[in-house]
């Protein structure tokens, strides 16, 4: 039973998604519709026919008929009830001679006798019931005795079953007797089995040549559809990365030409793609090598500016000024070539997780100990607001806080010296991370790159913490890294907010965020309170 329910199921899902099947039914379906369009005026034309063929047949039976008996009518001479008698059986002789029916019926016209001879009338059993009042209306004022009048009946046949008929009426005149109605009935039990048996042979020849024309469909659509359905698989691969896929060609038709155009199309982008991918490769391998190798002489320059530094107040203050920006620009640049390496390996597909089980409060507050400094010479106060999140997660401590500490620090750069935000809240399948700060917002355009590498949405700020450029794009590789996400809300006047939502177990998925996004306090305002708990960041934790 289930598998009768699930037929419809399997049938419409068939006609979504194969073209075969929807051209064969299809085709089918036209075709039975034109074939029983055409059956049915064949077998109407056919009926018709044997009809008109027996009636006509009827009709001049029944003349004869009527004539031999009115023939006997004119001769004869009635007059008494013995002469009567032996008139009605010549009558009936001559009628059963003259014609192959053997129902026949002779009745006085109603309001027309004119004497006392109705012993004529005699009628068979199958005809009283047969005879309809319309039909005795029509007869009994025809004009003349050559007139007749004709009606489709039901008789029935020796085994009491219906059979369609037809019974001619026809006027006749006794001398001396006065008006009479002659009425023959006629089976059409053989023109309907006749009939019968052309519509059986045309219903059943209908349905050997749907099938017949299902088979053809069949084989046609598939000599065209297979190379499509070849086609389509081949360009799915092509897709998946498979460059190497192509479309098998045999002839010379159209299909082949197809063919041959589309695996010159993955022939040139298989080349394209190789030449890119060697590209990105040599790209990638330069900034490593670049990077290994500047770490030699960076170390060299680290190690004589830190001397210098150290001993600054010895200088002269040009010198010791020009000593304190070799310290800050070399630390700068290490910085810089760290984060180079790092966006290597995400290019390389070599940054591996390190996970283990932490909680990202503590994390957090961790990174806000260490940004508090810079937050409180920016003039922003921290605020963290946790309603989850304590429970350990599977995670990667170390990135981690390189992502909470790029976003803290890209809000203290552009939170204006209003308060920043810092919500966590967690599900049994996410822990989330929000950063809000109530800066100057960025605008559509500026949100939908603030992930590139090395993109300022105002080159002319100047810099006061001394980011490279590539910590919110390393920031989102770690994220997607996690298997979790890092988004963005932002609007001009009413500040930003970063959401970072991870899974609290690897691979499994994360869900709905725990934080809503846009933020709730969405028109700028800042928290000030919160019936959870708060806690605030003024340099140190309190």
């Amino acid at each position: 039973m289930r598998e009768w329910r699930t037929w419809p199921r399997r049938i419409a899902r068939g006609w979504r998604r194969s073209l075969q099947f929807r051209t064969i039914v299809i085709t089918v379906a036209l075709s039975a519709v034109a074939l029983s369009a055409t059956g049915a005026f064949v077998s109407t034309s056919i009926s018709n026919d044997l009809f008109n063929s027996r009636l006509d047949q009827v009709l001049n039976e029944s003349k004869r008929a009527a004539t031999a008996a009115q023939t006997i009518f004119d001769s004869s001479d009635v007059t008494g009830q013995a002469a009567s008698l032996s008139l009605q059986r010549s009558v009936q002789s001559a009628i059963t001679a003259s014609t192959s029916s053997r129902l026949v019926a002779l009745y006085v016209t109603p309001g027309r006798e004119t004497g006392p001879n109705s012993a004529i009338s005699f009628s068979a059993l199958k005809l009283v019931d047969v005879i309809s009042p319309e039909l005795r209306k029509q007869v009994s004022s025809g004009s003349d005795d050559q007139s007749q009048y004709w009606q489709s009946v039901s008789l029935r046949d020796g085994q009491s079953a219906a059979v369609p008929g037809i019974v001619v009426g026809t006027p006749l005149s006794v001398p001396g007797a006065g008006e009479y109605e002659l009425y023959l009935g006629y089976d059409l039990a053989e023109a309907d089995r006749t009939l019968v048996f052309v519509q059986q042979t045309l219903l059943l020849a209908a349905l050997a040549l749907s099938l017949l024309i299902g088979v053809i469909a069949w084989v046609v659509v598939r000599l065209v559809v297979e190379p499509i359905r070849v086609a389509a698989e081949t360009s799915a691969k092509l897709a998946a990365g498979e460059l190497e896929v192509r479309i098998p060609e045999k002839g010379d038709d159209v299909i082949t030409t197809l063919a041959r155009s589309f695996n010159g199309m993955a022939d040139s982008i298989q080349s394209q793609i190789t030449q890119l991918a060697d590209l990105s490769r040599v790209q990638q391998r330069f900034v490593s090598d670049v990077s290994h190798e500047l770490r030699t002489p960076l170390t060299t320059i680290r190690l004589a500016g830190d001397v210098l530094f150290d001993q600054r107040e010895s200088f002269p203050p040009a010198t010791s000024r020009t000593a304190e920006l070799l310290h800050t620009q070399t630390e700068r640049f290490e910085l810089l070539l760290s984060d180079l390496l790092e966006i290597s390996r995400f290019d390389a597909g070599s940054a591996e997780l390190e996970t283990e089980p932490a909680s990202l409060v503590h994390l957090v507050e961790d990174s806000i100990d260490e940004m508090g400094q810079l937050a409180l010479q920016a003039g922003s106060e921290l605020r963290l607001v946790a309603l989850g999140g304590y429970f350990e997660a599977d995670i990667d401590p170390r990135r981690i806080r390189r992502i909470v500490r790029n976003l803290l620090g890209n809000a203290i750069e552009h939170g204006e010296g209003r308060p920043i935000v810092v919500s966590i809240d967690s599900t049994a399948t996410a822990v989330a991370l929000a950063v809000r700060d109530y800066g100057i917002g960025m605008t559509p355009e500026a949100a939908s790159r603030v992930f590139d590498r090395f993109w300022r949405a105002d080159p002319s700020r100047k810099r006061t913490i001394g980011g490279t450029g590539l910590g919110l794009a390393i920031s989102l590789e770690d994220a997607a890294l996690h298997g979790g996400e890092l988004e963005l809300w932002s609007e001009p006047g009413a500040g930003s907010c970063f959401r970072l939502t991870l899974p609290r177990t690897k691979g499994r998925p994360i869900g709905v965020s725990p934080l809503p996004l846009p933020p709730l306090d969405a028109d700028g305002e800042a928290q000030t309170h919160n019936a959870f708990g708060q806690q605030a960041f003024n340099g140190d934790k309190t």
